[in-house]
C-alpha cells in the first residue's frame, strides 16, 4: 500500500487531527481493527484510524508539504526489513512493540518533546 520500502506513520491526536477538503474512503488493506482512508480519486492512502486506539489517528507524513519537523522515533517489522535498510530511530522493534510498551514509548516521546 506504501509503494516503497518505508510506511510511515505520524500520530496525532484525534482531536488535532481533521479532513480540510475533500471526503477520503476507505480503501487498501481492509479489517475489522483498521481503517485506511485513501484519495477518493487516486487511491492514494492519506490516514488510518484503528480500532481500540480511539485517541489517536496515524497520518501519512508523506502528506505534508514540509517534513522537516519530525524523523523517526520508532520502526516497527524490522524482522521483514533488507539487510542494507539502516533508519536512524530511537527504538527499533522486530515486530509491533506490545500495548504496554507502546504506552510507554508515547510517554517517553511526549516527555522529550
Amino acid at each position: 500500500m506504501s509503494s516503497s520500502a518505508f510506511s510511515l506513520t505520524a500520530m496525532f491526536p484525534a482531536e488535532a487531527f481533521r479532513v480540510t477538503k475533500g471526503a477520503p474512503v476507505v480503501g487498501g488493506a481492509k479489517g475489522e481493527e483498521l481503517s485506511h482512508f485513501c484519495c477518493p480519486e487516486c487511491q492514494t492512502w492519506m490516514f488510518t484510524r484503528i480500532t481500540g486506539v480511539e485517541g489517536f489517528v496515524n497520518v501519512r507524513p508523506t502528506m505534508f508539504g514540509d517534513s522537516s519537523w519530525f524523523s523517526p522515533y520508532i520502526e516497527t517489522w524490522t524482522a521483514a526489513k533488507h539487510p542494507f535498510v539502516q533508519v536512524a530511530a530511537a527504538h527499533s522493534f522486530e515486530h509491533f512493540p506490545t500495548m504496554e510498551e507502546f504506552g510507554g514509548l508515547l510517554e517517553a516521546y511526549a516527555a522529550q518533546a
